[in-house]
C-alpha cells in the first residue's frame, strides 16, 4: 500500500499509448455519439488522452515514483511488441444502465492479458487497492453522468450501428508511466516516464 505519512503524492496510472491516427478513428465515432447526447450528460474524454490503461494506481508518494518505474521496467523486460487492434464500441457495465463509454482493445493472442496481469503483480505495493478482478482491454471514450430514458436509447442505438467497427491497428512497444491532475475542466495529464519493452530473446 503507498504510504499516508507522505506530504506530496501523485495521481498515476499505467497505460499503453495509442497512435494518433487510432485516436483520430475514435473521435468520429465520439463525436457521432456526442450527438445523441444532451451537453454535460455525459464526460468526454480529450481524444487526446485516449489510452490502455493497464493499471490505475492512485496516490503515489513522490519518493517512491523512481521505484514504481523500476518495477514496471522490469515487469516489461522479457515482453515482445504487441500487435493491438482497437474495434468495436460498448459500455460497462451494460447498455441499460451504463457508466462506462468504451472502444475495445485486443491482440487476439492472449499476450496484453499477460502483460497486464505482469504490471499488476509489479505494482501492487506501490497501488491503493486492489485492481480490477477482470481485465478487459478498452480506451474509455465518456463517462456517463445522468440520461433520461429516451436519450439513453438514441446514445445506445448509435453505438449498436458501430459496434464492431474497427478502429485501426498498431505495434506497442513501450507503456507509460502517466500523471493525472483533476480538475473542474477534466483530467490533465503529464507523462512522466516511457518503459520500452526490451526482450531477453
Amino acid at each position: 500500500m503507498a504510504d499516508d505519512n507522505s506530504t506530496e503524492k501523485l495521481r498515476l496510472f499505467v497505460a499503453i499509448p495509442m497512435p494518433e491516427t487510432v485516436r483520430d478513428e475514435i473521435a468520429r465515432v465520439q463525436q457521432g455519439l456526442q450527438q445523441r447526447a444532451p451537453p454535460n450528460a455525459v464526460r468526454w474524454t480529450k481524444p487526446e488522452q485516449f489510452h490502455l490503461t493497464l493499471r490505475f494506481l492512485g496516490d503515489v508518494p513522490v519518493e517512491r515514483v523512481a521505484a514504481l518505474r523500476e518495477a514496471v521496467n522490469a515487469a516489461c523486460s522479457g515482453s515482445q511488441p504487441l500487435r493491438l487492434c482497437a474495434q468495436g464500441v460498448g459500455f460497462f457495465p451494460n447498455a441499460r444502465s451504463p457508466r462506462v463509454l468504451w472502444v475495445g482493445v485486443n491482440d487476439g493472442e492472449g499476450r496484453l492479458a499477460n502483460l497486464q496481469k505482469g504490471i499488476e503483480a509489479a505494482v501492487r505495493l506501490f497501488a491503493e487497492g486492489p485492481g480490477a478482478e477482470n481485465f478487459a482491454g478498452h480506451v474509455t471514450i465518456g463517462r456517463v453522468k445522468f440520461l433520461k430514458r429516451q436519450e439513453l436509447k438514441a446514445l445506445a442505438a448509435h453505438a449498436w450501428a458501430v459496434k464492431d467497427r474497427l478502429f485501426g491497428e498498431w505495434t506497442a512497444n513501450e507503456v507509460e508511466l502517466i500523471r493525472s491532475d483533476l480538475s473542474p475542466a477534466g483530467a490533465c495529464h503529464t507523462l512522466l516516464a516511457t518503459v520500452h519493452f526490451v526482450s531477453k530473446c
